[in-house]
């Protein structure tokens, strides 16, 4: 057994691993990964202001249209007043209690829609400041990418040539001890250890 290459192979390994880590856990791949999640998620918000202003748009239009029935409802029943006045006491209760369930309608949609106003201007707002808060992080974004990405081909480079020399290494040891090497590093780093004072320094 070839201890001696296994453990230069061991080496460039490991150390080709931590370069590898170390550039996953990159600050500015870290904030890269922040601001695109941020900018996914204000995308998601837009949607849903959109869909909700939408449903309320719809809404609001079919109130109109009801608003506008029930003035014309009204108007007939007022007409009807003054050509057909009512003769009895009982005529003028059911007259007075059918408009007066046309008002309380009219009252109810009005309030409904004076309520939907308010809505829609909040979520306008809302949007708006969403929009500058992503533009924001957009522009952040893009600056920062721009120098992640020449950080990002330099240190491939450098993480290339790492795991080239590891190969290297790799070649000058047994197959059956590359294979052992590669099952303990699967469960424990490092996956080798001196003994220094008959103890294992690992």
């Amino acid at each position: 057994m070839n201890l001696d290459a296994l453990w230069n192979y061991m080496q460039f390994d490991l150390e080709a691993d931590k370069f590898g880590s170390d550039m996953r856990q990159s600050p500015k791949r870290q904030l890269l990964l922040k601001d695109r999640n941020f900018l996914k998620e204000q995308q998601t918000n837009i949607v849903k202001i959109e869909n909700d202003v939408s449903t309320m748009n719809d809404r609001m239009e079919a109130i109109r249209d009801e608003v506008e029935r029930l003035n014309k409802l009204l108007a007939e029943q007022r007409a009807r007043l003054e050509s057909e006045p009512p003769k009895t006491a009982e005529e003028i209760e059911e007259r007075v209690t059918a408009i007066e369930k046309v008002l309380e309608s009219m009252k109810h949609y009005e309030q409904e829609l004076s309520k939907m106003r308010k809505d829609a201007d909040a979520r306008d707002r809302q949007q708006k400041e969403i929009r500058v808060r992503a533009a924001k992080t957009k522009a952040e974004y893009d600056a920062v990418k721009l120098e992640y990405d020449k950080e990002y081909a330099d240190d491939t480079v450098k993480l290339k040539n790492l795991r080239a020399r590891a190969e290297a290494e790799e070649k000058k040891t047994d197959p059956a001890d590359l294979e052992k090497y590669k099952s303990i590093k699967a469960h424990v780093t490092p996956p080798m250890a001196k003994m220094m004072n008959n103890q294992c320094s690992g």
